[in-house]
């Protein structure tokens, strides 16, 4: 995908968890386009790619329509993506990291701790932390060796949001999303050395609670302006 696509896909999924594509909505390449200043052809590619995360369904032979869900749905979502990430970290830190996964995984590390050192986000920013965190949570779980995770996980992401991939970054306001991709970062740091040490159930929960960075910790984090307090 490239970076056009990408910020397309991440506009619309901001605009659709805003309610400005609300439910059942009917939505057009060219409408959106227009809104968003770009040709239509990245904005199909977006579509495609927004059905596969199960935020659009096909309405017709050539619309999309917005799919109907609801907040429980999505951290229902969440949760299960979460425990399916959470066993394979556990699995890998029980079997152990080979020297090619160990070297994939700190590139990750490394690769994050270099996009945020300067302090601050670019819009094309957004997309090489995609790129990074697919790597990071991909390299994981194909670690294992099962197949069955994966394939659960594969099925999963077909839901609302509930993609590793799917978090929602408001390039309008790339200052304060700095502070969760920052977090996000060091989560990963954490997860890598608990699986380093061997620490399985220290890397299951702390891939567990990973899964909920991009609905929860705005609110933690401040990002949410109109957000209640965690309790």
């Amino acid at each position: 995908m490239t970076k056009s696509n990408t910020s397309v896909v991440a506009s619309l999924r901001k605009l659709i968890s805003e309610g400005r594509y609300p439910p059942g909505e009917r939505i057009a390449e060219l409408h959106v386009a227009e809104h968003l200043g770009v040709s239509r052809t990245p904005v199909r590619l977006a579509f495609r790619t927004l059905e596969q995360e199960g935020l659009l369904q096909r309405a017709g032979k050539r619309g999309y329509q917005v799919r109907e869900f609801t907040e429980t749905d999505v951290l229902c979502a969440l949760e299960v993506r979460g425990v399916l990430e959470g066993l394979a970290a556990r699995r890998l830190a029980e079997q152990g990291l080979t020297e090619d996964v160990r070297t994939c995984l700190a590139k990750c590390i490394e690769d994050g701790h270099e996009l945020l050192a300067k302090g601050y986000l670019e819009r094309e920013d957004v997309t090489r932390w995609s790129e990074i965190n697919e790597t990071f949570h991909v390299t994981i779980v194909e670690s294992t060796g099962s197949l069955v995770i994966a394939d659960a996980i594969g099925r999963n992401n077909h839901l609302p949001f509930a993609s590793a991939d799917s978090i929602i970054i408001d390039t309008e306001a790339l200052d304060r999303e700095y502070r969760k991709l920052y977090f996000a970062q060091l989560q990963h740091q954490t997860v890598f050395q608990a699986l380093c040490h061997g620490e399985s159930a220290r890397a299951e929960m702390l891939m567990r609670e990973h899964a909920y960075i991009g609905m929860r910790y705005g609110e933690l984090l401040n990002l949410d302006p109109n957000g209640a307090s965690a309790t």
